[in-house]
């Protein structure tokens, strides 16, 4: 009975890593998940022009939204096909997961439709903070493809939040384009 159990953790775990490992990012349209319009706003486009430096295809969802527009929109048929005309199949989520550097990779695996439903309360930089967790999640016709996080310390404010963020996503599109 052991012996069962462990071979169903181990596979179980098998799955989940090679979902993290097929992300393959060729095109995406960046959603910020975050408390402030301002601070969705810039990370939506500082992402989006570091993918377009890596040779990314990408749009920040405010291109695709009105003004004030509901994220939840994203999911409507109408938006999707939009989107997809714009030769865009990926979707990325990009949230502040929270103060903290012992975040670890979410466990869940929900799909676009439901991660878009959930509220995020954070915004990127708070006073008396000095270390910060994003977590980006990708998703393809809908379904989750993989999650990655960049946690950084020793921030002292919001300019220099997004600094670090553009200096260590540098780093990671690399990854997510072999993936």
């Amino acid at each position: 009975m052991k012996l069962l159990l462990l071979i169903l953790i181990s596979f179980s775990s098998f799955i989940s890593f090679s979902q993290r490992g097929t992300i393959k990012l060729k095109n995406a349209i960046i959603i910020g998940q975050l408390e402030k319009p301002d601070d969705r706003y810039s990370i939506e486009i500082a992402i989006t022009e570091i993918f377009t430096n890596a040779g990314i295809k990408a749009i920040p969802s405010l291109n695709v939204l009105k003004i004030g527009g509901d994220i939840k929109m994203l999911t409507n048929d109408s938006v999707q096909k939009i989107i997809t005309s714009k030769g865009i199949d990926t979707y990325m989520t990009v949230s502040v997961r929270g103060y903290d550097k012992r975040f670890k990779l979410a466990e869940n695996s929900d799909n676009l439709d439901l991660a878009l439903k959930t509220g995020h309360l954070f915004s990127i930089y708070r006073d008396d903070l000095v270390t910060i967790t994003f977590e980006f999640t990708f998703y393809r016709e809908g379904q989750f493809m993989g999650t990655d996080i960049i946690k950084f310390g020793n921030i002292s404010s919001r300019e220099d939040v997004l600094k670090r963020l553009k200096k260590k996503l540098t780093k990671k599109v690399n990854k997510w384009q072999k993936k």
